[in-house]
């Protein structure tokens, strides 16, 4: 294997505004990349020195690290960049882009010791200071050895001297698409506060040994610097653009770019996409709220059944509310909603570990608070206490702290039920749960007072559609993760932050729940939301959505 760089200038011509851009390069063609298994990670620039040496040249630059160049040439990568296969936004984008693609092979990297960090574990914040120095020089052919032997025994050495030196590496054009000269790119990485106007520098610029290098060896060079600008994920995660950006949907009808307007209920920008996890299991998810993408992040799971619709309401107060402006929320599809759920088994740990891949994939260190009802009670309580340096605090609603007794027995039944009926989907055919089940699950979940024969009785019946329309596979193995699970010894000793909320008509619930707050090491607070039954956030929505407010506001 050769690893390398895919190294590429970009300058969008007037035509092409800002905000469609960075929504095109950040939320479509960016993730697709990062979402191929040889591409490790991509970082884009933008060039601080179009006053200077770089005035007149591309503003933007973007690289990807590369585990094994030659795949670049084969059809995985190859079969994104075809015209049949790309969107007609990003064919339209493209054509209004000035855009110089380069290859590189790796050569070899010098890192500081002390002060080096991955970007890709620094925050947004931290990681946007991170300076960028590229320098690109054409040799003259038979020059390469002594070029090298400079390079590495005096001019490296000479940089790592210069204040805020971070990283150098060095690449060489890439074997796998041959140019005909040989090109060596060196990347220079500094801290924010640097020497590169400091005597460190000008004195490893200015040794005899350079510049007869440079007088004998270079046949033409370049230099440009760059301040970091974004990272991507293998998802797309940036509403900044989408104040001003158009709505978008892939080609293959997995991603969605939604702007503000294209979300009534909401009002604020959103992107739907997937994530894929380490087993293989792609969850689909929706981003929306805040376009700051340093915003706390709110994370909403699902009950058993359902899809993430039954927030909907609750949204809509949550973000009518403008304290809670602030506040980007992630919720998604629990695994098991649809029939590809991948082989392993599923349990309340791979539930909480599906929340931590999401967090992984959207670049999200800490979450400000999970919330989840029923399954997704017991999943966001589990990943409070299993990953409390990515859960700032939890708000579990309607659930248990253990499997109660005869839980699988009970399920068993309900799992005959959807089969007996053999329902299936209109839009592919596969079996899902169907009415029966759907029917008799929902009318347990809601009030008597919901089936008024008006708008709640309307909302009840979206619910019951939601839990006909599960596929029964998905169903079938998501609901082991209810039959045996037990977190009450991780309750007792965990020191995590939270909230039990509980439907004032979900059955023993209520008390269940309020003995659950003493299990808690650090205690919880408790709530009864009044005329709800098991998913008080889709029954009585301004209620939920005041005291979840509140609860956010005080940690």
């Amino acid at each position: 294997m050769a690893p390398g760089l895919l190294f590429v200038t970009m300058q969008p011509g007037e035509s092409l505004s800002p905000d469609e851009f960075h929504d095109w390069y950040n939320n479509e063609h960016g993730p697709t990349r990062l979402r191929l298994p040889f591409i490790e990670n991509g970082f884009r620039y933008r060039a601080i020195d179009l006053d200077g040496a770089g005035k007149g040249l591309p503003e933007w630059l973007a690289i990807y690290d590369v585990t094994d160049m030659a795949e670049m040439k084969r059809e995985p990568y190859l079969h994104l960049r075809r015209d049949d296969v790309k969107s007609s936004r990003e064919k339209s984008t493209m054509a209004q882009i000035s855009i110089d693609r380069r290859l590189f092979d790796f050569v070899e990297t010098k890192q500081s010791d002390n002060a080096y960090v991955d970007l890709d574990n620094l925050s947004c914040s931290a990681a946007d200071d991170r300076v960028l120095v590229v320098i690109i020089q054409t040799l003259q052919p038979g020059s390469e050895d002594e070029y090298n032997k400079w390079y590495r025994e005096e001019h490296m050495p000479m940089l790592s001297k210069v204040p805020g030196w971070l990283r150098t590496r060095r690449f060489v054009s890439s074997a796998v698409e041959p140019t005909g000269t040989t090109q060596y790119a060196a990347l220079h990485e500094y801290a924010p506060q640097n020497g590169l106007d400091g005597p460190e520098l000008k004195a490893a610029i200015s040794t005899p040994w350079r510049e007869r290098i440079m007088a004998t060896a270079v046949k033409d060079r370049s230099r440009r610097v760059y301040k970091h600008y974004y990272t991507f994920g293998a998802a797309p995660r940036d509403l900044n653009p989408l104040k001003n950006a158009a709505q978008f949907t892939s080609p293959d009808g997995l991603t969605k770019v939604l702007p503000a307007s294209s979300s009534p209920a909401t009002s604020v920008p959103a992107i739907e996409s997937f994530v894929t996890t380490r087993d293989g299991v792609d969850i689909p998810f929706r981003l929306e709220g805040s376009s700051d993408p340093t915003a706390p992040l709110i994370v909403l799971s699902n009950s058993i059944l359902t899809h993430y619709a039954i927030w909907d309401g609750f949204l809509a107060e949550f973000f009518a509310n403008p304290q809670n402006h602030k506040y980007r929320v992630l919720r998604y599809l629990t695994r098991g909603r649809l029939s590809k759920c991948g082989d392993t088994s599923v349990t309340v740990d791979v539930l909480a570990a599906d929340i931590i891949a999401l967090l992984d994939a959207l670049r999200v260190p800490q979450t400000a608070a999970v919330i989840g009802v029923s399954l997704g009670g017991a999943t966001v309580l589990n990943a409070a206490l299993k990953y409390p340096e990515r859960v700032a605090t939890y708000i579990s609603c309607d659930t248990n702290a253990k499997s109660p007794g005869g839980n699988s027995k009970a399920w068993g039944e309900r799992i005959a039920i959807a089969e007996k009926e053999g329902a299936t989907s209109a839009a592919n055919g596969e079996p899902v749960v169907g009415s029966q089940l759907a029917d008799v699950t929902v009318r347990r979940w809601f009030t008597k007072e919901t089936y008024d024969g008006g708008e709640k009785e309307a909302l009840a019946q979206r619910v019951t559609q939601m839990v006909h329309d599960n596929s029964l596979a998905g169903f079938k193995k998501s609901v082991e993760a209810l039959f045996s699970y037990n977190l009450v010894d991780e309750m007792k000793q965990s020191q995590a932050k939270g909230a039990f909320v509980v439907g004032s008509a979900d059955g023993v619930l209520p008390t269940t729940m309020k003995e659950m707050v003493s299990q808690m090491g650090a205690g919880a607070e408790f709530a009864v939301i009044d005329n709800a039954g098991h998913l008080p956030m889709t029954e009585q929505p301004r209620d939920f959505e005041r005291f979840v407010t509140k609860f956010l506001a005080q940690q």
